[in-house]
């Protein structure tokens, strides 16, 4: 099922039948539409005695506070109401084939600590994932924050994914991770939910934060070792029949023809666009990189080879964007991802073609820009991942009657 990532939350629509829950009070609190109970009973139509009854139990889980004093219309300023982010914390776990991204972050998605986990090309789940587990516990320590406040585990991995299941469903750089499910490290026992999705769709959800704000048409971008795409049509994450939308590192083009992919097909995108392919270029010329982090350094020293190997990879991947560009009509395409960090090359080479290639009725009013988070976008999207599901009306509603049970 897509995930609604539209510009905004909107208030919760109701039949007028139907009174508003707490869960749906919480959601007009947190997203700012109301502020005080008077607000409330306008908005909900609920009266006093519902409104103090649905607060009371808000107030209980902490997902609620009371405090602040508003603006005075005449008599004692009212009390305002806000969401309290401090209520609870989410895990991110941002995984990838050499280097994953873990963090803490509050109930608003801000991040109370983070690191960074280097790890060798082709590690097994078994080996990696326990070291992430014990990596997170050492941040839950750092953000100060005990395992009761703990609302759930956010975690992505390349390829596509078993969303059921939590676990990867496909991926050629992941090799031995098909089928594993991630829960069963991360939660270390725990009863928490855990929730996992493709490396780029989190990315897309980072921009909830961002440029999702304002557009509801975008296609984001990762240009890493690999090259992914997620598409947001309508303010709806597509993710298609199988999950494997946006796998545009595979598409064929005429520029690879004849060469052989990682994934073990021929003239995929990714043979002469991917980091992964960059690098073992500029191996070819003589010079010692290990990861296309190293090759943007480079660049961003004013290495010449390295900013023409990128800016050419850009050209490349605009030259398929133009057919999703025109297919889509996007908003907006949002470049993330380790060659975004030499953005200036990179972007040049994907406006050039997107520009040269698709129609012009869809570039008219096409921006391209970077991705909101920089490099934090993976581990911001996974908490995005987790709050849209334990921050829900129906896990609201559900919280309250936990308490008042």
């Amino acid at each position: 099922m897509g995930v609604l990532v539209g510009s905004m939350r909107r208030a919760p629509s109701r039949p007028a039948s139907h009174p508003a829950s707490a869960g749906e009070v919480f959601a007009l609190i947190r997203d700012g539409h109301v502020g005080t109970r008077s607000d409330l009973m306008r908005v909900t139509g609920l009266s006093r005695t519902a409104v103090a009854a649905r607060l009371t139990a808000l107030l209980q889980t902490g997902l609620v506070v009371e405090n602040d004093e508003g603006p005075s219309t005449g008599g004692r300023p009212p009390a305002r109401l806000r969401f309290d982010p401090a209520a609870g914390v989410v895990m991110a776990a941002a995984i990838g084939r050499s280097r994953t991204q873990l963090a803490v972050c509050d109930l608003a998605g801000e991040v109370l600590a983070a690191e960074d986990v280097d790890q060798e090309p082709g590690v097994a789940p078994g080996v990696l994932l326990p070291e992430v587990a014990k990596r997170l516990n050492g941040l839950m320590e750092q953000a100060e924050r005990t395992y009761d406040q703990l609302r759930g585990i956010g975690a992505s991995i390349p390829g596509t994914v078993d969303s059921e299941r939590g676990a990867s469903l496909d991926s050629p750089l992941m090799v031995g991770w098909d089928g594993v499910a991630l829960s069963l490290y991360l939660t270390q026992g725990r009863d928490v939910p855990v929730y996992v999705d493709n490396d780029v769709n989190v990315m897309v959800l980072s921009e909830r934060s961002g440029h999702l704000e304002r557009c509801r048409d975008v296609l984001m971008v990762k240009a890493s070792t690999g090259l992914g795409a997620g598409i947001v049509s309508g303010g709806v994450l597509q993710r298609g029949a199988l999950g494997a939308a946006g796998e545009i590192g595979h598409t064929k083009t005429p520029a690879a023809d004849g060469l052989v992919c990682r994934c073990g097909d021929v003239g995929c995108l990714e043979a002469v666009a991917g980091g992964w392919a960059l690098v073992r270029t500029m191996r070819e010329q003589g010079h010692d990189v290990g990861h296309v982090r190293d090759l943007v350094e480079l660049a961003l020293s004013g290495d010449p080879e390295a900013r023409l190997l990128i800016r050419e990879s850009g050209r490349r991947l605009g030259e398929v964007l133009a057919g999703a560009v025109t297919l889509l009509n996007p908003e907006a395409v949002v470049v993330g991802g380790d060659m975004a960090q030499a953005y200036d090359a990179f972007v040049a080479g994907v406006r050039e073609t997107i520009y040269a290639n698709a129609t012009a009725l869809s570039t008219r009013e096409l921006e391209i820009l970077p991705a909101t988070h920089g490099d934090r976008s993976g581990v911001v999207g996974c908490a995005s991942l987790v709050l849209e599901q334990v921050l829900s009306v129906d896990a609201v509603d559900r919280a309250v009657q936990a308490v008042q049970a």
